[in-house]
């Protein structure tokens, strides 16, 4: 076996962990080589059942409901999906070589031995969830411009860079440098999968295991292997945290208070204040949709929603927006035939109906949240003058 091949031993079990570069043609090799000479019980893959199920089922794009997207609040998750994988393809195409092929080849050699396939990664929901949670707003404008940047970055990539791929997957690479600014994203990121992939390998059935991960996380598996891991727990994304629910309320109901509050005791001031609380956050939502290329029954969508919804946690401008832009621009099966070749220009990831309605959510919701940040303090500052 070669370098990129290591054993590892778990009780009585033998886990052979193929490192891999995701856009690699050597890695191919280095899965087929493994599974012949190691005969396993059980194959696992650096995958979860989303990614899983978009590689072996291609055209499953032409079921998209992209508003039933923008209802059930996943538009960041297919935003950062469509991001990953033009920059994958990027990385692909300056060597020469197939997005993922190692993946699939370790699907393929589970199906033809009739081998126990293991998706041993987290899913990039859950990731992406706990790496947002823990953001404030500003990191959280970093994180996506560094996103967003990443893909139209055309330069192309040498053998050297190549080697340093051997050390990241494709979201550690896209998010590297905001990594480099906030070590928490490199907790979640890494270090937390590390954990999660060395549980879920280690728990395949059989004796021989073969896993294909990324190298970059072959040292973090050996570092936990021994170690139990709590799946839920890396799974827990916090949504179901009552006391952030309750914050979440507290914080709209307590504006509101203070504006009645005001308005009785100063009708001019309290009346300023919700009119400025009005056209900042209508304004500035509109802004972004404007910014996002959207339509102009979606900009005054966002106009006229942004102020109410800021105001109920539940809802969002740009869901509203979203759907608008989604029903006046209805994405074609070109939109998403187009989406690899769109998302490789600033022009065509703003052109496409797929992307720029997906933009239209984001921008709508982060311009509306400054719009309430701003005219929030405007309130408060009024309430204790009325005081």
């Amino acid at each position: 076996m070669n370098e990129n091949i290591v054993k590892l031993t778990y009780q009585e079990k033998e886990i052979y962990l193929v490192k891999t570069a995701h856009v690699s043609k050597n890695s191919v090799q280095d899965v087929i080589d493994c599974v012949n000479e190691v005969n396993p019980d059980a194959i696992a893959i650096e995958l979860d059942e989303q990614r899983y199920k978009s590689m072996i089922e291609k055209d499953k794009w032409r079921d998209t409901d992209i508003v039933k997207i923008i209802k059930d609040g996943q538009v960041g998750f297919l935003l950062v999906n469509v991001i990953l994988s033009s920059f994958q393809r990027r990385m692909a195409k300056s060597m020469d070589s197939n997005t993922g092929a190692e993946m699939m080849k370790g699907i393929e050699l589970a199906n033809e031995r009739n081998t126990e396939l293991v998706l041993a990664d987290r899913s990039i929901k859950a990731t992406f969830s706990r790496i947002w949670n823990k953001l404030g707003l500003w990191e959280k404008s970093k994180l996506l411009t560094s996103i967003i940047t990443s893909i139209f970055d055309n330069e192309e990539i040498s053998e050297e860079e190549l080697a340093k791929l051997k050390e990241a997957d494709a979201l550690e690479a896209a998010l590297s440098e905001v990594g480099k600014e906030f070590p928490m994203v490199k907790k979640v990121l890494v270090d937390e999968r590390d954990a999660y992939l060395a549980q879920k390998i280690k728990s395949a059935k059989g004796n021989k295991i073969v896993a294909i991960i990324g190298a970059a996380h072959a040292k973090g598996i050996e570092r936990n292997l021994n170690n139990d891991v709590d799946i839920n727990e890396l799974n827990d994304t916090g949504s179901k945290n009552k006391k952030k629910s309750i914050i979440k309320w507290i914080i709209p109901i307590a504006l509101i208070a203070m504006v009645v509050y005001t308005i009785i005791n100063n009708s001019n001031l309290g009346l300023q204040q919700l009119k400025a609380w009005v056209l900042w956050n209508g304004t500035l939502s509109a802004l972004g949709v404007l910014c996002a290329g959207g339509h102009i029954l979606s900009i005054v969508t966002a106009f006229i929603m942004a102020p109410i919804t800021s105001l109920n946690p539940v809802l969002a401008a740009g869901w509203f927006a979203g759907m608008v832009e989604a029903m006046v621009r209805k994405p074609k099966v070109k939109d998403f035939e187009d989406i690899a070749k769109d998302t490789e220009t600033v022009k065509g990831f703003w052109k496409n109906r797929v992307t720029k309605t997906l933009m239209v959510v984001i921008f709508a919701n982060l311009f509306s949240t400054i719009g309430t940040f701003v005219s929030g303090i405007g309130i408060v500052k009024a309430f204790i003058e009325t005081l």
